[in-house]
């Protein structure tokens, strides 16, 4: 892969501060979803190889795995913002004219936006009760709620995603489904 290839990966097409955050954005989810797979990945062969040929399993292994499962969920919910893959139920909206459909869009993003920044709030409130509890991994021996930060930092891209969607519907003539993903089904879809 070229520098120019990897580049154009995180380039936004949103002008100026804007387009900075999304870039950003992209470049944090690649690196959450890469370094969370291979993680698993590694750990589960190690683990693996260590229960066949030394007789042992790894003690921690379930307990990372299971972080990693929480940090690849909430980084996958804003890449799936980001690439327009979220379900969509849009018989109504299919059957609306194109003006109506990107009012339709623009106040879908902003409410899925909205939404999303509430639930980042409160799942910082209930990372901050868990640390009062004071509970740690039995293996690993980490307070339980350092598993848990993945969870606001997805909810927060999520957020930003959505909003700069509906900027992106506010300032262009086309209907976006997300920041570089025009509206469309299956041979229609743009990416741009």
């Amino acid at each position: 892969m070229t520098a120019e290839t990897k580049q154009s990966e995180h380039s936004s097409t949103l002008p100026g501060f804007l387009g900075v955050i999304d870039s950003t954005i992209s470049r944090i989810e690649s690196f959450m979803l890469a370094a969370g797979v291979l993680l698993m990945a590694i750990n589960t062969i190690a683990n693996v190889v260590g229960r066949f040929v030394i007789g042992e399993s790894i003690f921690f292994s379930e307990e990372l795995n299971r972080i990693l499962i929480i940090l690849i969920t909430f980084a996958g919910i804003s890449y799936a913002a980001r690439q327009g893959r979220h379900i969509r139920m849009s018989a109504i909206y299919d059957a609306m004219p194109p003006w109506l459909r990107k009012v339709m869009m623009v106040i879908i993003t902003l409410v899925t936006a909205v939404v999303m920044f509430a639930l980042c709030y409160f799942a910082v409130a209930y990372i901050d009760t868990q640390a009062g509890r004071g509970r740690v991994l039995p293996a690993l021996q980490i307070p339980v709620w350092w598993t848990l930060v993945w969870a606001p930092v997805g909810f927060l891209m999520t957020g930003l995603q959505y909003l700069l969607t509906a900027i992106k519907n506010l300032t262009e003539k086309d209907i976006y489904l997300s920041t570089h993903v025009l509206e469309g089904y299956d041979t229609d879809e743009q990416e741009v």
